[in-house]
């Protein structure tokens, strides 16, 4: 099992040419079937004898893999889809082939090197100090709940009286605020938003207020402002909440997970003007940034806040903890960590930040282009102008029902993936743009449809 037989490298060049098929030809877009119909295709594959690597790799090919939706496709609109560089997937497989270990400096020096430099071109795009860093994790609620707790260890070295912590946010803000605030039994403000969806200082500091008013042994430990809500790519005031976390000596994190990825591109990195005020931030590469899953770059204005609310302590970890090394298990909650920010290093080193910028460019054009499509359509009504990628819409007289209705038979039909949404209570459809593979024509089949 642990040795390079001829048996072992048959199967290596079939997954090879596998792996490079899929690469170079369009994805399929594929579809779901049941556990049920599942098992009456492949049976049980766990078997004490084994099926052998050829074998099992035609089952996955043939079954397994269709049953799957490909998040490359130019048509997976839905939710936030995945485009990841030619060369960041294939310096994935380089990654697992090489059994890299990116808890620690001393076992991965060269893989924390080139995550780190990769780390500190964010920072350094956001406008935060030269000491900013951080560390790759599994993905964005990862990245939210590390913020935070680093947040609440740093609150209350501060203020020890306190009796119980809160987190403010948006009421639009992503649902991983929410679970992390249970995960860390802490109140959770959620403030209010005008009519644009966009939380601005002003209501922040009134709930703030209020929340003090109402709780004299509570404080509020973190705010959490959003650059590109999921569901609709807005941008909360980041100059005006920095300003009150600021005054109120509160921990300022950006959840960035989609839309901060537009800091590479000149022109949307003006929309997040003030994120150089926050106290940390995440942006998700495998989004926005063309990289494959999983992938969540956590940024601390100050690592070594994160590096104490973090590290663990363990007599088999002495040899790390002793040293002044940078080990990026130590800014998280996870200690085994893969070196997930590796395809994405490669890739941005090999096609240099230029072409992100353009990349970037070309899926807000065919947004803003897709919004100009939506508004010229006699059935359909736009829900705002897309300041991000996401064109948010309705199907006139609509139900929820029939909106389901509609994307099931969409994805049945080949031709595309978008799932319904909801915003103030109404059913809406959205198109999550990310992909430079989307072109204009894709946008035109799909609401031809409409």
């Amino acid at each position: 099992m642990h040795e390079f037989t001829p048996e072992i490298e048959k199967v290596a060049q079939e997954i090879l040419e596998y792996s490079l098929t899929r690469l170079k030809e369009n994805p399929p877009l594929d579809g779901p079937k049941s556990e049920e119909e599942l098992f009456a295709i492949v049976g049980n594959t766990i078997t004490e004898a084994g099926l052998g690597g050829s074998e099992t790799l035609q089952l996955f090919k043939e079954t397994l893999a269709q049953a799957c939706i490909s998040t490359d496709h130019p048509r997976y609109l839905a939710f936030i889809p995945s485009a990841p560089t030619e060369l960041a997937n294939l310096f994935d497989l380089v990654v697992g082939a090489s059994a890299l270990y990116g808890g620690s400096w001393l076992e991965g020096a060269g893989a924390v090197f080139a995550e780190n430099q990769t780390l500190k071109w964010l920072a350094d795009l956001a406008g935060l100090p030269e000491s900013a860093g951080g560390v790759f994790v599994q993905g964005g609620t990862i990245g939210n709940l590390s913020a935070l707790v680093a947040a609440r260890h740093h609150a209350r070295a501060q203020h020890p009286d306190v009796n119980r912590w809160a987190v403010a946010c948006s009421s639009e803000a992503h649902s991983s605020i929410q679970s992390a605030t249970e995960v860390m039994d802490v109140d959770l403000i959620k403030v209010p938003v005008q009519a644009d969806g966009i939380m601005r200082g002003a209501d922040v500091k009134k709930a703030i207020d209020s929340y003090r008013s109402e709780h004299t042994d509570r404080d509020i430990c973190a705010i959490v402002a959003t650059s590109g809500t999921t569901n609709l790519g807005i941008i909360d005031d980041l100059p005006s909440i920095g300003d009150v976390a600021n005054k109120h000596k509160i921990w300022l994190h950006v959840d960035g997970a989609y839309g901060l990825a537009g800091l590479a591109n000149e022109e949307t990195r003006k929309l997040f003007a003030g994120v150089e005020k926050a106290d940390s931030f995440i942006v998700d590469p495998h989004k926005w940034l063309f990289a494959p899953f999983d992938a969540c770059a956590l940024i601390y204005r100050d690592p070594e806040l994160g590096r104490q609310a973090h590290t663990q302590h363990a007599g088999y970890l002495d040899a790390l903890t002793d040293s002044d090394d940078f080990n990026p298990s130590d800014y998280a909650i996870q200690l085994t960590r893969r070196t997930r920010g590796l395809p994405l290093w490669f890739s941005l080193a090999a096609h240099g930040t230029k072409a992100y910028s353009d990349a970037i460019a070309k899926t807000m054009d065919i947004a803003r282009t897709a919004a100009d499509l939506v508004k010229a359509h006699p059935n359909l009504e736009l829900l705002r102008e897309p300041n991000l990628s996401i064109v948010a819409f309705t199907r006139k007289g609509w139900t929820m029902t029939d909106y389901k209705s509609w994307s099931d038979k969409l994805l049945a039909d080949q031709i595309g993936f978008v799932t319904p949404s909801s915003h103030k209570g109404e059913p809406i459809l959205r198109f999550a743009i990310v992909n430079p593979w989307t072109q204009v024509s894709d946008i035109e089949e799909i609401l031809a449809t409409l």
